[in-house]
């Protein structure tokens, strides 16, 4: 009963959040706009006031506007920014949304053959987006040569050492999971430093135009399947809340999320007995491996971890998903994944439809060819 209400009370906010949105937003954006953890204020023509992940306020104020009064240099942002750094793969996605990848992206955090999009791979080439580094071993004196006007991390370790190069700092994610509107609606929070609000505004429509449809589509379906996500490891098992995005949507579109009452940050770890109690329940799977990372069939998933083989979508009545490589990087395609994650759910409801972002794992992997002449 109590999911029951759960998922009544998600729909209705849904819905009103679909309906009232655009008249919500023309009413309070002039002034203010919150994004789950997230702030925007904007005081005046010359200076907008944001809230990090962190809890950091930030001024922003256009490059011939006066200096703000009242922050070190190392908290204003000058806009439009020119030169940017970014660890996470979706704020490099946000900025492909915004339209201005290709012109400020000029320092990553994974090397060139681990990105899948191609205006990074080019840059990487070319030497304009150079490699700094993975997230916990960061080259700061070639990230000093950069001149970066901004750094969008994840990682508030850094900040001293920013603020000690002078260097603006944004941190973009919270200690708590962000919500199916905080996700489509981040690329309003990054749009003003680079003064593309008419781009983020375009994204926000068409990925609410989405969850319109999946939610016309999936009305009234029964029964629902109960889906979970998450993986066990050697010695941590880590789900998606049910306070995340993924949470969310999967109850938007009719279907039961079994991790729906846990709350906290995104992949939070939990015990490997509850994992294993909502799996003997759960027709559908999401795994956090790639077939790069060994989820190659439901045979390979037990054969990582032999307990996992007890639950109920690696035998034969359930299914299996995994990510594919280039899945974490689309975060431009936010209305594609969600429409797939619907396709996955209700597949009689997308005839035909085939999948971009996840594979379906077979029960086995198919038997290795022999080489005679080795």
């Amino acid at each position: 009963m109590n999911r029951l209400v759960k998922t009544i009370s998600l729909i209705v906010s849904v819905t009103f959040f679909l309906v009232a949105c655009d008249d919500a937003e023309k009413t309070v954006k002039k002034a203010f706009l919150q994004i789950g953890e997230f702030t925007i204020t904007k005081v005046n023509n010359d200076l907008t006031l944001i809230r990090d992940g962190a809890g950091r306020t930030l001024a922003l104020a256009p490059r011939e506007a006066p200096t703000p009064e009242g922050y070190e240099p190392h908290m204003i942002v000058r806009t439009p920014v020119k030169k940017v750094v970014a660890y996470g793969s979706f704020d490099v996605a946000t900025l492909r949304v915004l339209g201005v990848l290709e012109e400020t992206l000029v320092g990553v955090t994974s090397p060139k053959e681990k990105w899948f999009v191609d205006d990074v791979k080019n840059g990487m080439e070319s030497g304009k987006i150079v490699y700094l580094g993975t997230s916990n071993a960061i080259d700061f004196e070639r990230l000093k040569q950069q001149q970066p006007e901004l750094v969008l991390t994840w990682d508030p370790s850094i900040i001293p050492m920013l603020n000690d190069l002078g260097i603006a700092c944004v941190i973009t994610s919270t200690p708590v999971a962000m919500c199916l509107n905080a996700r489509m609606s981040f690329v309003k929070f990054l749009a003003p430093f680079f003064e593309r609000q008419k781009e983020a505004d375009e994204f926000f429509e068409r990925v609410r135009s989405s969850l319109a449809d999946i939610k016309e589509r999936t009305a009234g379906m029964w029964p629902k399947p109960e889906v979970m996500w998450g993986d066990m490891y050697e010695k941590r098992v880590l789900v998606e809340p049910g306070n995340a995005w993924i949470g969310e949507l999967i109850v938007l579109t009719q279907s039961g999320y079994l991790f729906e009452d846990v709350y906290g940050a995104s992949c939070i770890e939990i015990s490997m007995e509850r994992f294993l109690y909502s799996g003997k329940d759960a027709d559908i799977y999401f795994t956090y491996r790639t077939p790069q990372n060994g989820a190659t069939s439901k045979a390979a998933l037990a054969k990582l971890n032999p307990l996992m083989a007890s639950i109920k979508p690696l035998g034969s009545e359930g299914k299996v998903y995994s990510p594919l490589p280039h899945y974490s990087q689309s975060g431009d395609k936010l209305d594609e994944i969600f429409t797939e994650l619907s396709a996955i759910m209700h597949p009689d409801l997308y005839p035909g439809y085939e999948l971009r972002y996840f594979q379906s794992l077979p029960e086995t992997d198919p038997p290795k060819e022999i080489n005679l002449h080795e």
